[in-house]
């Protein structure tokens, strides 16, 4: 899966999230993700967020670097 999908769905992922504080809401999108993305879903993120992050809301960043 390319990284623009990727990003797209992390940040949908944290959107759903937003009505809590933003750490909260970082830890909720890390289970998220934890939870029902792939190892090799999280891996992309994660070396995506490291390399550029580009389009990537806050929330999903700091989930993104969360994961390691």
């Amino acid at each position: 899966m390319d990284a623009t999908k990727l990003v797209h769905m992390a940040n949908q992922i944290a959107q759903n999230f937003r009505v809590h504080a933003e750490a909260e809401a970082v830890r909720l999108t890390v289970e998220h993700l934890k939870s029902f993305w792939s190892p090799g879903m999280r891996r992309a993120l994660q070396e995506h967020a490291q390399a550029s992050g580009e389009g990537l809301e806050p929330v999903a960043a700091a989930a993104a670097r969360a994961l390691g």
